[in-house]
């Protein structure tokens, strides 16, 4: 008599092939059928009809045996899978399990005694069929009608999936949320879905009107009826709930620009590696000239391995592409000390390895706690002051690597978008004149409690960077040997430092213009002419009309947005840097009328309001007279307020402007007698009077009225108030000589 079961060749190892009934088997390299298996014997059939009959221990020892077509290994059972089904489903598996145990072998339990073995199920006296018939039986008899068939059927089953297989898969089958609803809805009500992402919040009404319309026009009037109002609103959420197409138009826009998963994180091992810059409005008003009151831009670089704000620079809306310039050389030079601001906020005074620091680097003496950082690779948006030529330009000269994020992806700047959201919640939001972040989140008269001008705020919030930001221990920050501790951005580049070492970049006035943005053009008889503007001067004639020797045959010409009433032009200077070539300040033709600062904003707004009625020379005096009554009728108190909003922003700027220029160059504010001996040197009219000051205490770029400059074509011409630049010795922080001195 056939025996029930199979038995595992190769010495019964786990996981290796069955033998059983059915199965084909090779053996003395002929195929053969397993036909029987009674006791230690197994009965094999050929192809041509040879039978024999063998013991297994014969079988399994032959060199050639191989089982060609064994069912797979044993599966184990997916108990999560299991676990999640109802508790009669599972119970019900679980008993067909113990019956099939029970026909195959005889006893109902794995390990079961002896004793437990029924007559009915005895493999040595029932053949399988038997069992079979009995186990139907014994099933009808207890209330579950059940035929040999089913028993077999579950026999084959488990064999196949194991307990899995003996589950009643009605209870598996997938559940949707769409219900029975029609595929044709479902296709249009996703399309309209997918089609107002970037549209204005709506009612669920008009997304069945949206969805009726392009029914109408895919299948005809009236073909696809739509279901209940309720019935439909329950689908749109069924389809939008989870995947960004309800909600605000704020949130579906983030929704959308979020990159596709799986998110990887960005690791970054070293300060500079990895910096992102970004602008934003910020949440606050301040007062401009003649009451003016605005929201200011502010544009930071944000060191990733630290936190460290490294830069941060606040402008009136308009943030230029040399202002994205400046806060590359701010990250490399020390942030100075103001002399209002207590001694805690010194370098000195903080976690960083300061005296050992200050020999290699003499700017750091008398710094500000902000760590000094070259970047290596900066993030930008796909913003016109992130992606000009005048920015690429300036990071390539510094060996920067620029890579520019995808359009509208907030997301993949993260961030410095998180940092802003912290700026606000930890300092903007205590500033008089809070806007909140909307419209929706603004008090009564917010504009009437702006208190702060341009440079105080800006003073404040360098001052906040310093003693709020960097001191403050930020959760992301940790050290390998301190897990538990979270650092704080200073903390974290000292221990950064003093493993990557630290590598000082001196800059000084002629790095500062070349980071200006540039142009290139021709030097014409009656000077360079940019944007209806036209400098000249007597250092140009050698090169009227002459062709550069560059390859376009243009000459480099830079220029500062908030300061239009210069330019420089690179210019060949035997003795001078850069293989011969220097810097030459050339002065606009008329600001001896515009003495007032204007910015390159308030040029625009004048360029709009004055048609043109003759030549281009009369043009541009017409011009130069309408910004002079301008920025007279703004100083007096008159004008519109889009006047006195455009002056005043123009105001702010250039005095902020001056400010930042010290920083950068020196890190610190000149002395009186430089600044006079400066003047001397750009604007001599002949007196001794010395340069105005703005109210941040740098030098005006604007000469007083009736100053002529003059410039020297046997010296470099320098900027009016900026003394010549005076680098500082500097060498390199190296860790690992450092360690040699322990």
């Amino acid at each position: 008599m056939g025996a029930g079961g199979g038995v595992r060749a190769r010495g019964g190892v786990p996981g290796g092939p069955v033998v059983e009934l059915g199965c084909r088997v090779r053996f003395e390299g002929r195929i053969w059928t397993v036909a029987a298996l009674t006791g230690g014997q197994a009965r094999l059939v050929a192809e041509n009809g040879e039978v024999v009959a063998l013991l297994l221990s014969l079988l399994f020892a032959d060199t050639g045996f191989e089982v060609l077509d064994a069912p797979g290994g044993p599966r184990v059972a997916p108990l999560g899978l299991l676990e999640a089904l109802p508790e009669p489903v599972r119970e019900r598996a679980l008993a067909w399990e113990r019956h099939v145990r029970e026909v195959e072998t005889g006893r109902p339990d794995e390990g079961g005694c002896a004793g437990g073995l029924r007559a009915e199920y005895d493999p040595g006296t029932r053949t399988l069929a038997q069992r079979e018939e009995a186990k139907a039986a014994e099933l009808s008899a207890a209330g579950m009608p059940t035929s040999a068939v089913t028993v077999r059927r579950m026999r084959a089953r488990y064999r196949q999936s194991g307990l899995w297989g003996l589950v009643d898969h009605r209870a598996t089958r997938p559940r949707t949320a769409l219900g029975r609803a029609d595929e044709r809805v479902v296709a249009a009500l996703q399309e309209v879905l997918e089609a107002g992402r970037e549209r204005s919040s709506g009612t669920l009404g008009r997304l069945r009107v949206y969805t009726e319309r392009l029914l109408a026009e895919r299948h005809g009037e009236g073909v696809v009826p739509l279901p209940s109002s309720a019935t439909f609103n329950r689908l749109v959420h069924a389809l939008a709930d989870g995947h960004g197409l309800l909600g605000s138009a704020r949130q579906r826009r983030w929704r959308s620009a979020r990159p596709a998963p799986p998110f990887v994180p960005t690791t970054v091992m070293a300060p500079g590696e990895l910096v992102m810059m970004d602008s934003t409005v910020l949440d606050a008003f301040v007062v401009l000239d003649d009451g003016v009151v605005e929201r200011p831009e502010l544009t930071i670089a944000l060191d990733v391995a630290t936190r460290s704000i490294c830069a941060a620079v606040l402008r009136p809306k308009g943030t230029r592409s040399v202002d994205a310039a400046q806060l590359l050389a701010q990250m490399m030079v020390p942030a100075p000390m103001r002399p209002t601001w207590p001694g805690a906020l010194a370098m000195q005074a903080s976690a960083v390895p300061y005296e050992r620091l200050l020999s290699v680097d003499a700017r750091l003496e008398g710094a500000a706690a902000r760590p000094v950082i070259t970047p290596q690779t900066i993030v930008v948006d796909q913003g016109n002051v992130f992606v000009s030529s005048s920015f690429i330009a300036a990071c390539e000269s510094l060996g920067i690597s620029v890579q520019p994020a995808p359009p509208g992806n907030g997301p993949a700047k993260g961030h410095v978008e998180r940092t802003f959201s912290s700026i606000k919640t930890l300092f903007v939001q205590h500033v008089a004149g809070y806007t909140g972040a909307h419209t929706g989140e603004r008090g009564q008269g917010v504009e009437g409690e702006a208190v702060w001008t341009l440079a105080q705020l800006a003073e404040m919030l360098d001052e906040w960077i310093i003693c709020g930001w960097q001191e403050r221990a930020h959760d992301g920050l940790r050290h390998p040997m301190m897990p538990h501790r979270p650092l704080s951005p200073n903390e974290m580049w000292a221990a950064l430092v003093a493993v990557c070492g630290y590598v000082p970049v001196p800059l000084g006035r002629d790095d500062y213009i070349e980071l200006m943005p540039i142009k290139r053009q021709k030097i014409n008889d009656y000077g360079i002419r940019i944007d209806y503007r036209t400098y000249d001067h007597k250092a140009l004639n050698p090169y009227r009309g002459e062709h550069s020797p560059a390859a376009d045959g243009l000459w480099e010409i830079h220029y500062d947005p908030h300061a239009p009433g210069q330019i420089w032009v690179r210019l060949p200077k035997p003795g001078q840097a850069q293989q011969g070539w220097g810097w030459e300040t050339v002065p606009w033709i008329h600001h001896t009328l515009v003495t007032a600062p204007f910015t390159d904003f308030t040029w625009q707004h004048i360029r709009r309001t004055v048609a043109r009625h003759g030549s281009r020379a009369q043009h541009e005096h017409d011009l130069a007279l309408a910004l002079h009554e301008l920025l007279e009728r703004a100083a007096a108190g008159h004008g519109s307020r889009r006047e006195k909003a455009v002056t005043a922003r123009a105001r702010a700027a250039a005095a902020n402007h001056g400010g930042a220029v010290w920083g950068i160059l020196y890190g610190q504010q000149p002395e009186a007698e430089t600044l006079q001996l400066a003047n001397e040197d750009v604007f001599d009219d002949g007196e001794d009077d010395e340069e105005p000051l703005t109210d941040d205490g740098s030098v005006s770029t604007w000469p007083a009225e009736g100053a002529q400059p003059t410039a020297s074509s046997t010296a470099p011409v320098r900027e009016a108030g900026v003394p010549a630049p005076r680098r500082p010795q500097v060498t390199v922080y190296d860790p690992f000589e450092e360690s040699l001195r322990w």
